[in-house]
């Protein structure tokens, strides 16, 4: 690997790190390494190694296409099937947070009422979904059938509004309402589109500076209720 492509793919290290929250000590634990070996790959004191970067792969979910060449999108839309709702633990605090809020709904309410701990009914462990996420629930067919009617979504927030991933789907708060929608790009720079999975909904041509707040969806858990 040379120096360049070194030099890229520790900047790439360096946003997830600061997306996520978490300096090196946390980072390291995530990933399951020593942190001074963190550290030394980091400053390029110690070549990447292919058992590190599946690391960052298996451990966060990363796509290792992003990782390695920037091309594709940094988390890709996971889907976990559940058999019913997401069995939460009440008082456990362990785990992903849920929220039994909707998070179509609420028009005018922000992220800080949206995950305002007395909506949390509980905890989940649940395979590669992180305890940074935070799982709401998801109406209307617009996203069918990625996103079903009573679907459960988990989410991370972004750190910044203005680093967009084109095509991953994100819930966005307007003045007026929350929307659950890929983010796709507009001829106008300071437009964005917003796209449903359902053929039978328009796109809508949104400016940049009416979105206030914007949550990726990092995981889409499609419930079974058939039981």
């Amino acid at each position: 690997m040379d120096n360049q492509k070194n030099a890229e793919i520790i900047a790439r290290i360096k946003y997830l790190m600061k997306e996520m929250g978490l300096r090196q000590v946390q980072f390291a634990q995530r990933i399951g390494v020593d942190t001074s070996n963190l550290s030394k790959y980091l400053n390029a004191h110690m070549p990447l190694s292919d058992s590190f970067l599946n690391r960052l792969v298996v451990n966060l979910g990363v796509s290792k296409e992003w990782l390695l060449d920037g091309t594709d999108l940094p988390f890709g839309k996971a889907v976990v099937r559940v058999e019913g709702a997401p069995s939460a633990t009440a008082g456990a605090e362990t785990g992903t947070p849920v929220y039994d809020v909707d998070a179509t709904a609420g028009a005018t309410s922000g992220r800080n009422e949206l995950f305002a701990t007395e909506n949390i009914v509980g905890w989940v462990n649940l395979p590669n979904v992180s305890p940074h996420c935070r799982i709401v629930r998801v109406s209307g067919d617009s996203m069918a059938p990625v996103i079903m009617d009573g679907d459960f979504v988990a989410v991370r927030e972004v750190s910044n509004p203005d680093q967009i991933y084109w095509g991953q789907i994100y819930i966005i708060q307007l003045d007026d309402f929350r929307l659950v929608k890929y983010l796709r790009r507009h001829s106008d720079p300071n437009m964005v589109v917003l796209r449903s999975e359902n053929p039978n909904y328009d796109d809508m041509d949104v400016r940049r500076t009416d979105i206030h707040e914007l949550l990726l969806v990092q995981h889409v858990l499609h419930l079974n209720t058939r039981l």
